[in-house]
């Protein structure tokens, strides 16, 4: 009798255990969205000089220091720190490898970093056409891209909270507090240019190439699952 009396009285506790577990709140679960376009304000692009022979008789060259003071006196007067602009490459030659070979002509490649597209064009047509073999751009960026990111995520849960809102006092009921908050990764970070690149050939032709960037906006799009309690 007292094994019988002690084995329902450890199955009440449980019960009682298991009952207290069991959460008998209304609730409703919704998600919120926000998204926003920005412009990159952070642009690295990459230039290449060439050396070439002026009127192509292989005597006039047009060295690579001449078109390096171009492109540096460019850059400053597009009021862009000389800072912005360095060098990822330098073709390997000597004075005795020049001596070798008369025709080799040296090349040199940068990284500029500038804010605003129009002054990069303002650059490149500040350089003589034909020592530019090409440019394009490497890389993107947005300077306040981790503000605009927290923003989205608070817009994100206000719209959750406004769906749910809207939802449950159609009911007769009221908004309770949230229960339980969950990001969903589903950040969209697209390609922010098409960028046609630049291939400034020496030729005989004097025609000038110019640079055709068409960019497209950063996309950030970011959804909230949030869980509220219904009164």
């Amino acid at each position: 009798m007292k094994k019988l009396i002690a084995l329902a009285f450890v199955a009440f506790l449980s019960f009682s255990a298991f009952a207290q577990q069991v959460d008998l709140r209304k609730k409703i679960t919704v998600s919120g969205v926000a998204e926003s376009e920005v412009t990159p304000d952070i642009i690295y692009v990459s230039i290449s000089l060439k050396e070439y022979f002026k009127d192509n008789n292989n005597k006039n060259r047009i060295d690579i220091t001449t078109l390096e003071n171009q492109l540096l006196r460019a850059v400053q007067q597009a009021g862009i720190p000389k800072e912005n602009l360095t060098v990822n490459s330098l073709s390997s030659y000597a004075t005795r490898d020049k001596k070798k070979n008369p025709d080799f002509l040296a090349s040199k490649q940068y990284r500029l970093k500038v804010n605003d597209l129009n002054k990069y064009n303002d650059i490149i047509s500040g350089v003589d056409s034909k020592g530019i073999a090409y440019t394009n751009i490497d890389s993107y960026d947005y300077s306040k891209i981790e503000r605009l990111k927290l923003e989205l995520k608070v817009r994100a849960l206000q719209n959750a909270k406004q769906k749910a809102n809207f939802l449950v006092e159609s009911l007769g009921d009221k908004l309770g507090s949230a229960l339980d908050i969950q990001e969903i990764n589903n950040e969209v970070f697209p390609q922010a240019y098409r960028a046609n690149t630049m291939m400034m050939k020496s030729t005989a032709a004097d025609t000038e190439s110019s640079a055709e960037i068409d960019f497209k906006q950063i996309k950030l799009s970011y959804t909230i699952n949030v869980v509220f309690e219904i009164k």
